[in-house]
């Protein structure tokens, strides 16, 4: 039994009482594995919510880490440096973007995309084309400006007044954004799959469809991939399985593999707009942070892990329909490539969060994307018996928490 006083309980004595963690403690990872204080063993399909792109502890991202904290820790946006430099040249030789900026987290890089529409649109159109649509059920961070633009009222409640000029259209439904937008639409904002939302893909022709009323508006086009992004859905950014281009791209969660850093990614017509003093981060490009993305990106944008995300996610979807076949919970498994969500039957809409304690009973680490919705997103090189068996454990656990 555990005795360390790093309990908990303490947990409710000393931090602030945002979070609700788990009772459970884990103090060691490898793989998709973790052990708790009372060294119990888990098969982690959370992926630290979609972070641990490649596992814990994953020995390139050690070593990324470990040979740049014997060089420089941090230098502030005074200098730049070396692993900074060597992971904008990737990213922009990967994909449409053309300069990049270096942030701590996807919040924040959705703050500095969604500054920059504002500034980009006030520099070549002027100030009344400022205003900002984004979507119903759409998560984009929490600070206030970025909880604002996310869709889901609950999380400005008890912050208000929020920043104006910001409207959501309904997913999917191209109508609803043709009713918003005007020539004072300076952006347009979205996730290629809500993820908080619960795990919706967009439709192909909704998307090449919002990307021409932005042409049509002269409005740019943000894509949030904080949580598709890196591989996710076995492209490097889920764009690229699109039938668009985005303007603005953000990136944060896997992007570090564990290790806090964001990125905004756009062309240098519109990070013009950007100059000197306009925007900033203390810690953003910090050289261990820059190091460890580095080798994160060399790791995951190769053929065989990027085409190894849609074989894994067949190995999901047939785990997850024999436990349907034997219990009939689930209404609809959703998402792409290892962002997978499995949405409860109507009996249980509201119970996602029984579910997932019951799977932690089992040994088996889920995420829930809402009340109704169960979510998996586990490392992109989980072993494939790793997948069976986070299956049989989840499977063990809806049966007892039905038998209930």
């Amino acid at each position: 039994m555990n005795n360390n006083p790093l309990s908990r309980a303490l947990f409710n004595d000393v931090m602030v009482p945002n979070y609700n963690p788990q009772p459970i403690i884990p103090v060691r990872g490898e793989g998709s594995r973790i052990w708790d204080q009372d060294g119990r063993e888990y098969v982690d399909v959370t992926g630290g919510i979609a972070v641990n792109v490649l596992g814990h502890c994953h020995p390139a991202l050690v070593d990324a880490l470990k040979n740049q904290a014997d060089n420089l820790w941090h230098l502030s946006n005074v200098f730049t440096n070396e692993p900074a430099l060597k992971l904008a040249r990737q990213l922009t030789e990967a994909t449409f973007a053309e300069r990049v900026f270096f942030c701590n987290s996807g919040g924040e890089a959705n703050e500095a995309a969604f500054k920059l529409v504002r500034k980009y649109a006030f520099d070549h159109y002027g100030e009344h084309k400022n205003e900002i649509i984004s979507f119903r059920q759409s998560f984009h961070g929490r600070t206030l400006f970025t909880v604002s633009v996310g869709g889901q009222p609950k999380y400005r409640q008890g912050f208000e007044p929020v920043p104006a000029g910001i409207t959501h259209a309904e997913y999917n439904n191209l109508d609803s954004l043709k009713a918003l937008i005007s020539d004072n639409t300076c952006a347009v904002v979205l996730e290629p799959i809500q993820g908080e939302g619960g795990v919706i893909p967009a439709d192909p022709e909704f998307l090449k469809g919002v990307r021409e009323l932005c042409d049509q508006h002269n409005a740019l086009l943000v894509f949030d991939e904080v949580q598709t992004g890196v591989g996710r859905t076995g492209h490097l950014f889920a764009y690229m399985d699109t039938p668009m281009v985005p303007d603005i791209l953000t990136s944060a969660k896997a992007l570090g593999g564990g290790f806090p850093i964001g990125a905004m990614l756009t062309t240098s017509k519109i990070a013009d707009s950007l100059g000197i003093g306009t925007h900033g981060s203390t810690y953003g490009g910090n050289p261990l942070a820059c190091a460890v993305a580095g080798a994160v990106l060399d790791q995951v944008n190769r053929p065989d892990v990027l085409e190894g995300v849609l074989r894994k996610r067949a190995l999901f979807e047939e785990g997850l329909a024999q436990i349907n076949a034997r219990h009939h919970i689930f209404k609809e498994i959703r998402g792409k490539g290892l962002l997978i969500g499995a949405e409860l039957v109507d009996a249980w809409h509201g119970k996602a969060g029984e579910f997932l304690a019951a799977a932690r009973g089992e040994g088996v680490l889920v995420l829930v994307a809402g009340p109704d919705v169960l979510r998996m997103a586990p490392a992109l090189n989980i072993p494939e018996d790793e997948i069976r068996q986070a299956m049989a454990r989840l499977d063990a656990a809806i049966e007892k928490k039905l038998s209930e």
